[in-house]
């Protein structure tokens, strides 16, 4: 090979010099420099890597010494620059606007904490993972269910007279405060559930059944509305409780049937004391129009006494003997012995037959 007797090579050609052209080569003694083996073996590898890399970027076969090579491969790299510089561009706009739709609220965190909470609308931030957004819906009312009137299962609870009721019933709820709702706890719908289930036994066990398996439902559904919103606050939950609705509050059902007899029967007497102050009332509805009647009677009194008591005595006597068979006469000369009553009755069965 010519540049093994420094008559050109890789770094130049050779011209004679006393400075060798090989720089792994060593100058002998005269001004010549010797051959190396091991040089020659490394040159080779350094020319297969630099046809290996070439081939790897898209490089082409193309002739030309090795001093050609390293330029053209520094140009063939050049579209792969830019191509990462696309992608970072694209990831940093990507990640750094983001959208808060009306029933959201976006809420920032920085390196995991948190940083800020943005309404709804378009908005910049530091690009991902620098800051990332959480957007919690606030607007949308959830519901958790306690107790089921179809699972085998049954929520006892104990009311105030030692009776057990099974009660099954709905918690509505939407988030007050992002913020806390994100971060004060880990699980913050168990503990909602855990709160309501805890208000809805204080309040039953301060109540009889028939206040609650009856009319009084409303009244402890609010009351565990109030008591469940007011531990939440206090322990910043962020919720905000919209309401409890008892679907259910039945007695066990091992005891159902004796319960069913029992309402029953109470039913049954509400009836019969409804009955009887209906009758109640009507009996001193007569008595007043009675009174209201005799009140007028004795006005009249007042005024004429005498043709009253006449009036008052005719019809009484007239109430008294209306049923009697018997004809009284007060005119003088009427012979009594007249069978009057008889003619009366003939009288009043040929009426009757004539109708």
């Amino acid at each position: 090979m010519p540049w093994q007797n420094n008559e050109g090579g890789p770094w130049g050609s050779g011209d004679g010099g006393d400075k060798p052209r090989n720089p792994w080569g060593q100058k002998p003694e005269g001004g010549k420099q010797k051959p190396s083996r091991g040089s020659t073996d490394f040159d080779d590898f350094i020319r297969r890597s630099q046809e290996r890399l070439r081939s790897g970027m898209g490089g082409g076969n193309g002739g030309g010494g090795g001093g050609r090579r390293g330029p053209a491969l520094s140009g063939r790299s050049l579209p792969w620059t830019w191509i990462i510089v696309a992608i970072i561009v694209i990831w940093v706009v990507a990640t750094s606007i983001y959208r808060v739709e009306a029933d959201e609220q976006g809420v920032e965190q920085m390196f995991g904490q948190y940083y800020k909470t943005t309404q709804p609308g378009t908005h910049i931030k530091w690009p991902s993972p620098i800051v990332t957004v959480t957007k919690p819906r606030v607007e949308q009312v959830n519901e958790i269910e306690i107790g089921s009137p179809t699972a085998s299962s049954q929520n006892l609870m104990l009311t105030s007279d030692q009776n057990i009721i099974d009660i099954a019933y709905t918690v509505r709820w939407k988030i007050d405060d992002p913020e806390n709702f994100l971060f004060q706890f880990r699980d913050p719908e168990q503990t909602i559930r855990e709160v309501a289930e805890s208000a809805m036994r204080s309040v039953v066990a301060s109540v009889d059944l028939d206040a609650a398996i009856g009319p009084q439902r409303e009244q402890v559904a609010s009351e565990v509305e109030q008591r469940t919103q007011a531990m939440l606050n206090e322990y910043g939950t962020g919720v905000d409780v919209v309401g409890v609705d008892i679907r259910q509050a039945d007695p066990p059902a091992a005891v159902d049937e004796a319960f069913k007899d029992v309402s029953a029967a109470q039913q049954n007497a509400e009836q019969y004391i409804n009955q009887a102050r209906a009758y109640n009332q009507q009996l001193i509805a007569q008595a007043r129009g009675q009174a209201a009647a005799f009140d007028a009677v004795y006005q009249q009194y007042r005024l004429a006494p005498e043709v009253t008591r006449k009036r008052m005595y005719f019809e009484t006597m007239e109430q008294v003997l209306r049923q009697q068979d018997k004809t009284i006469l007060e005119a003088d000369g009427v012979v009594p012995y007249l069978p009057l009553d008889q003619v009366n009755r003939q009288r009043a069965q040929q009426q009757g037959g004539n109708q």
